[in-house]
C-alpha cells in the first residue's frame, strides 16, 4: 500500500479491526519512511455479471430499490426491505463465489420476498421469470398455493386467536360483547 502523503511503495499495518456489520476490515497503517499513519479499509468485493456481460458490483441497494417496487402500495415497511436485501446480500456471499449472475441474485430474492409478501412476490416473479400470459400466473399462484397447504404458516390472526382462547377470551367469534357507552349531556 502506497504512502498517501510521501508515495512510498510499502506500509506497516499497526492495527485490524472488523467494521460493526463485519463485512470490512479497518486497518491503520504506517509508513516506515515518513511515520506518518493513515487508515484503510478492506472489502471482499462481490461482482454481478449481467445478462449484457457487463460485470458491475453487487449492490445491497439495488435489490432494496428493485423489490420496493414489487412492494408498491403492500403495507411492507422500508425495516422490512432493509432485512430482505441483508438476508439477500448474506445468501449470496454464502455462495462463495466472488462472481454471479443476475438470474442467481433474482433466485435469492425470490424466497424471501415470498415470505415477506405474496403479492409482491408475483409482481416481481412476473417479472424475473418473464410471465407473458396468464397461465403463468395461474401456475405460480398454483404453486404457492401447494406450498401453502404442505407448510401452512401461522396467520398473524390464528395466533392472536389462539392467545385469546387460552385467556378465555373469543376474539374472533363475532359475536356481541356489552361495551359500556359514555353519558352524554342529552342523557
Amino acid at each position: 500500500m502506497h504512502c498517501p502523503f510521501c508515495r512510498h511503495p510499502d506500509s506497516r499495518v499497526v492495527d485490524s479491526r472488523t467494521t460493526d456489520d463485519g463485512t470490512s476490515i479497518r486497518r491503520r497503517r504506517q509508513c516506515p519512511d515518513c511515520s506518518r499513519r493513515f487508515t484503510t479499509v478492506e472489502t471482499c468485493s462481490l461482482m454481478v455479471v449481467k445478462r449484457s456481460g457487463v460485470t458491475e458490483p453487487f449492490s445491497r441497494t439495488k435489490i432494496i430499490n428493485g423489490v420496493r417496487k414489487a412492494c408498491q402500495g403492500r403495507p411492507v415497511t422500508e425495516d422490512a426491505l432493509a432485512q430482505l436485501g441483508q438476508r439477500v446480500e448474506e445468501a449470496v456471499r454464502a455462495t462463495g463465489s466472488a462472481e454471479l449472475t443476475t438470474h442467481d441474485v433474482g433466485l435469492a430474492i425470490l424466497g424471501p420476498l415470498q415470505e415477506l409478501d405474496l403479492v409482491a412476490y408475483l409482481r416481481f416473479a412476473s417479472v424475473y421469470r418473464a410471465f407473458d400470459s396468464l397461465e403463468d400466473f395461474e401456475a405460480a399462484i398454483t404453486e404457492l398455493r401447494e406450498q401453502q397447504r404442505e407448510h401452512p404458516a401461522v396467520d398473524d390472526d390464528d395466533h392472536e386467536n389462539a392467545v385469546a382462547e387460552r385467556r378465555g377470551t373469543d376474539r374472533g367469534s363475532g359475536g356481541t360483547a356489552d361495551v359500556p357507552v359514555p353519558a352524554t349531556a342529552a342523557d
